[in-house]
């Protein structure tokens, strides 16, 4: 019975992770405009850009959250490295890192990737995305209606 009961949450926690669907939004950054999937719920943060085999150059997802303060990113079951971006409550870049996949590595030797400084977005693109787009700390984000 007990391995019912594991197997059922189990497979209600996958088919959960499943269903969560992403708004997309167009953000411009730097000379740069795209479209970005959108985070903005707890359950969205806590899936992000999880068992993502590829992103498209210019795919990505945005993080929004309620409030400004260090943010803690780790790349559980992420399959493929990114870049994140930090930004303020006024939406300027603060941070920059570059996070290594989470896949084949144990909850317990993640690592936990903070912001330098207070944010209330994170943007997470492509390894070396910012760096091979020149997009620099002080670069304001424009999130379009």
């Amino acid at each position: 019975m007990r391995c019912f009961v594991v197997a059922l949450v189990l497979s209600f926690s996958a088919n959960s992770f499943a269903a969560l669907q992403f708004t997309k939004k167009k953000v411009t950054l730097g000379s740069k405009t795209f479209v970005v999937e959108v985070a903005e719920t707890m359950p969205q943060h806590e899936r992000g850009l999880m068992f993502v085999n590829k992103l498209d150059e210019d795919q990505g997802m945005l993080f929004i959250f309620k409030n400004e303060e260090t943010r803690f990113f780790w790349m559980k079951n992420t399959l493929i490295d990114l870049s994140i971006g930090f930004f303020d409550k006024d939406k300027t870049l603060v941070d920059v890192q570059e996070m290594k996949s989470g896949q084949n590595i144990s909850d317990a030797n993640l690592p936990s990737y903070a912001s330098a400084k207070p944010a209330k977005y994170a943007l997470e693109m492509n390894k070396g995305w910012f760096d091979k787009n020149k997009i620099k700390l002080g670069s304001k984000l424009k999130i379009h209606p």
